[in-house]
């Protein structure tokens, strides 16, 4: 009985791993090379996931804190929006001090205490409107608006964002105005006294205590709370309008043209046909609410510019609304 032979050991082939490469002497050691890209890792990591393959830099989504940082950032760091605020404060404090100190030489004023205010703000409102246009249209002028809604694509945010810095900022300057403007009138001309002929004259009801002319708690919120913000909102309609228009030229106009356009015309409406429509262009127009708010109407009632103020807030509200319709649905 034969043995069979032994079996043969057969060698299996396995892979031999590549040597790394040789490096001379005194070279610069080879950089690691980087994970092959995994498919989808790229959305993943957009999309703030960490990739299945390892982790990634975690993405912060963005909110309405963020836009509002951003454009604090760009309103700030603009020389137009410093010269012009500055120029909202000369106007308003300078014209009242002139004012204040022209009628400090006579016996009686023949206003409230605090109206003096309104002249100066009346130049300084102008600024605010002029600031509240170039906030938007500075950036379509220059093709800046293109990286705004990329940074931030949803462009509702970004509207809500400027609105709200520009509102906060032309209402903290302006309010600083009328208090300091404020303060200068009541320390010139608290003193005067009135003559008797005035104590039934319904303009000056609660102007008058002890013979001399005051202004009461609400003559002071009038004359610097109420007053600023009715500023601000005309500053935010402005905004508005120069959303809609996107040229600032074009909208710096049309807002002149909304704030003078009816006081002027209805100084040429001499017919007495033309009695109601020239009292209500009076009492509607713009001014005449700002001076409604310093107890010098020009028509209607001395204490209806908080009613004038709400009438404004109804215009800008619906002129926003139209604003962000078209930024939302139109291309840039």
């Amino acid at each position: 009985m034969t043995t069979p032979p032994p079996p043969q050991h057969v060698p299996q082939h396995v892979p031999s791993q590549q040597a790394p490469p040789q490096q001379a002497p005194g070279q610069q050691p080879f950089p690691p090379q980087a994970p092959p890209q995994v498919p989808g890792q790229r959305q993943q990591e957009w999309q703030g996931q960490a990739p299945a393959g390892g982790s990634s830099l975690p993405m912060v989504r963005t909110h309405l804190g963020h836009a509002l940082v951003s454009e604090w950032t760009k309103i700030r760091t603009v020389r137009s929006t410093v010269w012009t605020l500055a120029l909202t404060v000369l106007l308003t404090v300078g014209i009242g001090l002139i004012f204040a100190a022209a009628l400090s030489t006579d016996d009686y004023v023949g206003m409230p205490l605090l109206a003096g205010g309104f002249f100066g703000l009346m130049f300084g409102q102008l600024c605010v409107i002029s600031l509240g246009v170039l906030v938007i249209t500075s950036e379509y002028g220059t093709g800046m608006i293109r990286t705004t809604l990329t940074a931030s694509p949803r462009r509702s945010r970004v509207l809500v964002a400027k609105a709200l810095v520009f509102f906060a900022l032309s209402f903290t300057v302006t309010l600083a105005s009328t208090g300091l403007t404020a303060l200068i009138h009541s320390s010139m001309l608290s003193d005067q006294t009135v003559p008797a002929y005035e104590y039934d004259n319904p303009d000056m009801e609660g102007s008058i205590e002890n013979g001399e002319i005051v202004a009461t708690t609400g003559h002071w919120v009038d004359a610097t709370l109420g007053a600023s913000l009715y500023v601000a909102l005309l500053g935010l309609l402005a905004l508005a309008v120069g959303t809609l228009l996107r040229h600032s030229a074009g909208a710096i106009s049309t807002m002149l043209g909304v704030v003078l356009v009816p006081l002027i015309a209805a100084l040429f409406m001499a017919g007495e046909s033309l009695r109601d429509l020239r009292d209500a262009l009076i009492e509607y127009s713009p001014l005449n609410g700002l001076a409604s708010m310093f107890r010098i109407p020009m028509v209607g009632e001395p204490g209806s510019g908080w009613t004038m103020l709400g009438l404004l807030a109804g215009v800008t509200a619906a002129a926003t609304i139209a604003a962000l319709a078209r930024l939302t649905t139109t291309d840039v």
